[in-house]
């Protein structure tokens, strides 16, 4: 018995201590409204929601999966949990620190979940992970996956949707169903040669009860937030984890820190998280904008000319535009020399800036307002901006430049001092000398940068410059509006998931090249849910279903676009964007529409209607004291119902499309019977 003791005697000071801490410390269960979690003895967690208590199964799992060189982490045992008071920018509230030990291979590691919760942040967790290494041996760390959480599928239809704000050169929907077999990275670095950043925020729901989880950083972080549902299974899995270019090296005695992350609980579907999480970045510095009266003017493009297009087509337009009701005028791709080199091409500008400047003058002449088009960051080989400052371009290990695809360009590093100046002239020429009232940065480049090992910038940290991106933009916005303070700055970072951290410096958020009539609608619920208060603009109704679905933009309040030529097309131009005049009957009207209505400028309402599981897909938008509800479906035939009407008053119905009386509803009489949708309904609801 004596050598026994002995020889355990290191297990049963460990056991003592752990009976200590556990007896004495704070809670083994720690809550935030709806949200709770539990932890056992082996450090597992076991996540309740109060929405549904079957969400995220019944067994603890482990939170976390740390991986080193020489095996992973495991065998973790927990040795306390302690709670204190906290007081930051998140407001007051408790903080759960819950420590334990473990094994990798023949080493030792302490490991520590830091759990806070806010009295002002309801139903929300946030968490960090610290791993010390206390044996004497050097530790490499290889992967670290924290958040590891599985949601049990109810049998819906499909099992889940989710919101997964991923950009890669597939272009996918923001808003996708989940069900047997998906998967999907959603890293928040470099995707593809032109892709990458976005949101770094998953929501996963069901009809019943949801989650999210996502990162609260104030800069943008290479991490990744896979949602993984294998084939066969009732689970969807989603994690945070941090995508390790280099092992990192953790000498005996230090640590590694991750991010502080987040779990919270809903029901509904991902508007609410969405806009609760924006609200949570506003705390961190990252603030959405405000956009004024002319971001939510209606805007014509001149890329339905494309690279050949003349200024000669451009002014024969001019007059339609006009007379259609349209406030902007967008120059298009095409007017300068290279991309780089953004000196006038002589063969459309003879006489150089004199020209482009008497083009603006004739936008204005109009009552219209200028926008010029242009794609910051790229530089193509050969150029003399190249030529002139070959240190500008961003370079991989190997000193090779980064390809931007789409232009045939090359990376330019956002943080090179050449390249920040050339970017505020720029900014200076084509708004104070030229008087184009607004710019229009574009390019699926621009989300995001790739890791530069030039020797001429940080190639020691390869990631600076995609931390400091923001503040280029930032740049650029603030150049602009010091020039002109109603500047219209819009980003459209093509077909890419907006990066979170841009987005405070454009005052005018877009579709992005839109696929198809459901992204112009589901990018606008992402975008309206993150910033209620800036400017949506649908892009050019030609890259809707049939070229021409206005209800979509109109319906959800979106500002509409064209880019129709008139009064012919360009020669050199293949697709057919001529304004004929069975399309100019139908331009007339959804312009007029939106003119009289502006519902852009509306309060999208959450909380009535689920983007997935509702059918027909609704969409409900408060102006006023009038409400415009908008109902989508390739073919629905059944009844209506009508959410979110006031007790006390009646409602008259008007189809404001088609303009048709629809009857009166109210609160106790909120369902329309028997009604046919094939493509979209769009009603105006005014008190009677």
């Amino acid at each position: 018995m004596k050598r026994y003791l002995q020889k355990n005697s290191g297990f049963l000071i460990l056991f003592i201590l752990q009976f200590v801490f556990l007896s004495c410390s704070g809670p083994k269960e720690i809550c935030s409204g709806e949200l709770s979690v539990s932890v056992d003895n082996n450090m597992q967690l076991q996540f309740s929601s109060g929405y549904a208590s079957d969400f995220f199964g019944k067994k603890p799992i482990s939170p976390d999966s740390v991986v080193f060189k020489n095996g992973a982490a495991e065998n973790f045992l927990l040795t306390g949990i302690k709670r204190k008071k906290i007081s930051d920018e998140f407001g007051a509230g408790y903080e759960y620190i819950i420590t334990g030990e473990g094994n990798v291979a023949d080493s030792k590691i302490r490991k520590e979940i830091t759990i806070s919760s806010y009295n002002t942040i309801p139903s929300t967790l946030f968490f960090k992970y610290k791993y010390t290494n206390i044996s004497d041996d050097t530790l490499l760390l290889s992967d670290v996956k924290t958040d590891m959480i599985d949601v049990v599928s109810k049998g819906d239809d499909p099992d889940f949707w989710s919101f997964q704000g991923e950009s890669t050169s597939f272009r996918k929907s923001w808003i996708l169903p989940v069900k047997s077999g998906f998967s999907q990275r959603n890293f928040m670095g470099m995707s593809n040669s032109d892709y990458g950043g976005g949101i770094p925020l998953t929501c996963l729901w069901r009809k019943d009860a949801g989650v999210s989880l996502g990162h609260i950083s104030d800069v943008p972080q290479l991490i990744s937030l896979p949602v993984n549902m294998k084939k066969e299974d009732k689970r969807a899995k989603i994690c945070m984890e941090r995508n390790m270019r280099d092992s990192v090296v953790i000498p005996a005695g230090h640590s590694f820190s991750t991010i502080t992350s987040f779990v919270h609980v809903y029901s509904g579907d991902c508007f609410m998280p969405l806009r609760e999480y924006s609200a949570l970045m506003a705390k961190r510095g990252i603030i959405m904008p405000v956009s004024e009266p002319d971001a939510f003017e209606s805007a014509w493009c001149a890329w339905g000319y494309e690279r050949h297009f003349t200024t000669s087509e451009i002014l024969a337009t001019l007059p339609k535009v006009k007379e259609l009701g349209i406030k902007w005028v967008t120059l298009d791709d095409g007017y300068q020399i290279a991309e780089g080199d953004w000196n006038l091409n002589k063969t459309k500008f003879p006489h150089g800036d004199i020209d482009m400047k008497r083009l603006v003058d004739s936008i204005h002449s109009y009552g219209l307002k200028a926008q010029i088009w242009w794609a910051p960051l790229a530089v193509d080989p050969g150029t003399t901006f190249l030529k002139e400052h070959p240190d500008c371009i961003m370079t991989d290990k190997n000193g090779k430049p980064y390809d931007i695809s789409w232009w045939n360009s090359y990376y330019m590093s956002p943080i090179d001092t050449d390249v920040i100046a050339e970017t505020k002239r720029l900014v200076i020429k084509f708004i104070k000398y030229y008087g184009f009232d607004g710019l229009k940065l574009d390019g699926q480049h621009l989300n995001s940068v790739h890791p530069d090992y030039n020797p001429a910038h940080t190639p020691d940290d390869p990631d600076k410059a995609n931390r400091m991106l923001p503040l280029f933009f930032k740049m650029i916005y603030d150049t602009a509006r010091d020039l002109n303070p109603h500047a219209l700055i819009q980003l459209c970072p093509c077909g890419d998931c907006f990066s979170l951290y841009n987005m405070p410096y454009v005052n005018q958020f877009v579709a992005s090249d839109p696929q198809n009539s459901w992204q112009v609608r589901s990018k606008g619920y992402v975008l309206r849910a993150m910033a209620p208060n800036t400017a949506y603009f649908g892009d050019h109704v030609e890259l809707t279903d049939n070229g021409n679905d206005f209800r979509t933009q109109l319906g959800i309040g979106a500002v509409p676009g064209s880019k129709f030529t008139y009064p012919k097309n360009d020669p050199h131009v293949k697709e057919d964007y001529s304004l004929s005049p069975d399309k100019e009957k139908l331009w007339k009207k959804a312009f007029g529409i939106y003119m009289m209505t502006k519902i852009s400028e509306g309060e999208y309402v959450p909380g009535y209607y689920d983007i997935g599981y509702d059918r027909p897909e609704t969409h409900f938008i408060r102006k006023g004291d009038t409400l415009y509800y908008a109902f989508y479906a390739k073919n629905y035939c059944g009844d209506l119902d009508i959410k979110g009407l006031d007790g006390n008053t009646s409602w008259r119905v008007y189809d404001y499309f088609t303009e048709k009386d629809m009857g009166q509803v109210d609160a106790s009489n909120h369902i329309i019977k028997n009604m046919s949708i094939k493509g979209a309904l769009l009603l105006r609801l005014t008190k009677i």
